[in-house]
């Protein structure tokens, strides 16, 4: 593909997947609230879940993302009960962990499959991949070399920004000393996850 090309689908990338939405806002909540050593299959699947929104795109399998709607709306729902249930966690999490000891991880399969429901169900990434990308890349040209070529730019786009965020956060959570700072960034976390939750759950 033309750099040119390239470079202009990775600023609408940037653009759109550097916006606040509610996987950013799971993504920070969960650092926030457990630290950023177990938020790294969440991150994986939400990598891999926009790479198979890019790849049906490219190899015009939209028909088929549109055939089995109710296939994406249920992972939706399963996304949107899972962020729910963290939500709670994080509201009646303990605050009394002594100094080096972190709260029980959650399952990194668990957290695997929610960023995955989280990112095929979300309707802002649905959207970008399967009626933006098409206005900005013509996908008819898309090679399978091309494909590779945005697969890679979309990668380093979106592990920018979100490990921009994960540092933001982890930074955030340092300041947070106290027992009472942390039952308020538990709390905060807590409303941030079920504010992701119902965003998600209110989009179409």
């Amino acid at each position: 593909m033309h750099l040119t090309s390239l470079l202009i689908f990775a600023a609408a990338l940037f653009v759109a997947a550097g916006s606040p939405g509610p996987s950013i806002a799971a993504l920070v909540a969960r650092v926030i609230a457990k630290g950023f050593r177990d938020v790294f299959p969440f991150l994986l699947a939400m990598w891999i879940g926009e790479g198979i929104w890019l790849s049906l795109a490219v190899f015009g399998l939209a028909v088929v993302a549109q055939t089995f709607h109710l296939a994406f709306v249920v992972l939706k729902w399963v996304g949107v009960a899972y962020l729910a249930y963290l939500a709670w966690k994080m509201w009646t999490a303990p605050v009394e962990a002594r100094e080096g000891e972190m709260p029980r991880e959650e399952s990194a399969v668990k957290l695997f499959f929610a960023g995955m429901a989280v990112t095929l169900g979300n309707p802002k990434i649905m959207m970008f991949y399967l009626a933006l990308l098409p206005t900005i890349i013509d996908l008819a040209s898309v090679t399978v070399v091309g494909w590779i070529e945005l697969t890679l730019t979309m990668v380093v786009v979106l592990v920018a920004i979100d490990l921009a965020w994960v540092l933001a956060a982890a930074q955030a959570r340092k300041l947070l000393k106290s027992r009472r700072a942390m039952k308020i960034a538990n709390r905060v976390s807590a409303g941030t996850m079920a504010g992701a939750a119902a965003a998600i759950a209110a989009r179409s």
